[in-house]
């Protein structure tokens, strides 16, 4: 909920600071240059783009959101070398695209970054930090934090992880309170990932942040705890960009003409860095988690059994290197109608990862830091739009119908809209 805080103006630098500098950073950053250099629009950002509901007003007029100007990028990574090098390493963007960027782009290096072998296992780098604890690594990415926005006059910051998807984790006691968890970071615990130190550093440098990534981390409930005592702003989690997209715009017109879904087959190949880690059984069960939860609250088996009752829901993932960051998606979905007569759709999906997933990251930033301005801390649940596994405070069931998850949207820029308004308290 938003507090009876003022609404502090954009005002100043923002910080934008990325775990993870690769192919899905390194494109959203050469997007922005290359919306301020008026060479492109900003395609798929509903910040920049979006109007305010009935509205002619832009969404980015009527909730003063920060100016692209202001955005300075930064973050960390397991490899060295600037963006520049990330970014053709990756082979999203068009070598004119790259050319274009190649200035902005070389002056980013990324920070060393926390990484644990364990937690990522077909990736390797040489730029990680160390250190003997956790805790240690932790206060090494909280100076990282305040090191980099004192460094570039940054007013501000905020996050946003781009980075890969960790292993499976199930949460233990040692994610269920902040003293179990702080403990756990001293005694340098296992069962705590990389994901969740930077989750904890952020917090801790009362820097708000958004999970673009299915791992276990801004939905650890000693984090969510620790997030709403600091009052600091955190969304999640993973990117909804490709197949998941297709899910939550079909399955709702499904829901909404009452016609059954015996069974939605799902597979995808990819050869970006994204398909090599996911090729490893434990991130990969991570991501399927995160894929598989979408088609529940959407069609209602509870309500519909006899439409939803035995629907059969399977993902696949291989990881192909020719096809680099252009994943490719296939979906057979079993349907039945009128006398129970069975019916089928397929679809082929030739998306671009990257291309999908960065103006998300703007959007998010903006956004996000918005929250934090306007004195909202804690989850963020009017982000769900954003996310293929929504994060939500409590029990609440996450909603995955992109089309509610949008008036959900509309309804808390509404209210941020009519605060932003109100004048500064004296």
């Amino acid at each position: 909920m938003l507090s009876q805080a003022t609404q502090r103006p954009a005002d100043g630098k923002l910080a934008v600071l990325m775990p993870g500098l690769g192919a899905v950073a390194t494109t959203f950053i050469a997007g922005v240059h290359a919306i301020q250099r008026g060479e492109t629009a900003p395609i798929g950002s509903l910040a920049l783009t979006g109007r305010m509901p009935g509205s002619e007003t832009l969404i980015h007029d009527a909730t003063s959101l920060a100016s692209l100007d202001d955005l300075v990028f930064g973050g960390w990574d397991i490899y060295e070398g600037s963006c520049y090098d990330a970014a053709k390493r990756a082979n999203v963007l068009r070598e004119s695209d790259l050319e274009r960027a190649r200035e902005e782009l070389s002056k980013i290096t990324p920070m060393a970054a926390v990484f644990e072998q364990e937690y990522v296992r077909n990736i390797s780098g040489p730029n990680v930090k160390s250190a003997p604890t956790k805790a240690e690594l932790a206060e090494q990415l909280v100076a990282d934090i305040r090191g980099f926005m004192a460094d570039n006059g940054c007013d501000r910051a905020v996050g946003v992880w781009c980075a890969s998807t960790e292993r499976f984790v199930v949460p233990s006691e040692v994610h269920l309170s902040i003293e179990a968890f702080e403990k756990g970071l001293r005694e340098d615990h296992p069962a705590i990932s990389p994901s969740m130190i930077y989750t904890y550093a952020f917090i801790k440098a009362g820097v708000p942040l958004a999970n673009g990534a299915p791992n276990l981390a801004c939905d650890v409930p000693a984090l969510v705890m620790l997030a709403k005592r600091e009052g600091v702003a955190l969304a999640g989690k993973d990117f909804k960009t490709g197949q998941t997209l297709m899910k939550t715009l079909l399955a709702p017109g499904f829901a909404a003409r009452l016609i059954g879904v015996r069974g939605w087959y799902s597979t995808n190949i990819l050869g970006n860095t994204d398909g090599a880690v996911l090729d490893d059984p434990g991130s990969f069960r991570t991501k399927e988690q995160s894929k598989l939860s979408v088609l529940e609250s959407i069609l209602d088996a509870e309500t519909h059994p006899e439409l939803y009752g035995n629907l059969d829901h399977k993902v696949r993932i291989d990881y192909y290197p020719p096809r680099g960051d252009n994943k490719e998606g296939w979906d057979n979905i079993d349907i039945f109608g009128w006398l129970g007569y069975p019916m089928q759709i397929k679809i082929n999906f030739l998306c671009r990862d990257s291309i999908l997933a960065a103006p998300l990251v703007l959007d998010l930033a903006l956004f996000l830091d918005l929250a934090q301005r306007s004195g909202s801390g804690g989850v963020q649940e009017w982000l769900s739009f954003y996310f293929k596994s929504p994060q939500t405070d409590g029990e609440v069931i996450p909603t995955h119908d992109l089309f509610a998850q949008l008036d959900i949207l509309h309804d808390r820029l509404e209210e941020l809209a009519v605060q932003a308004m109100a004048p500064a308290a004296e």
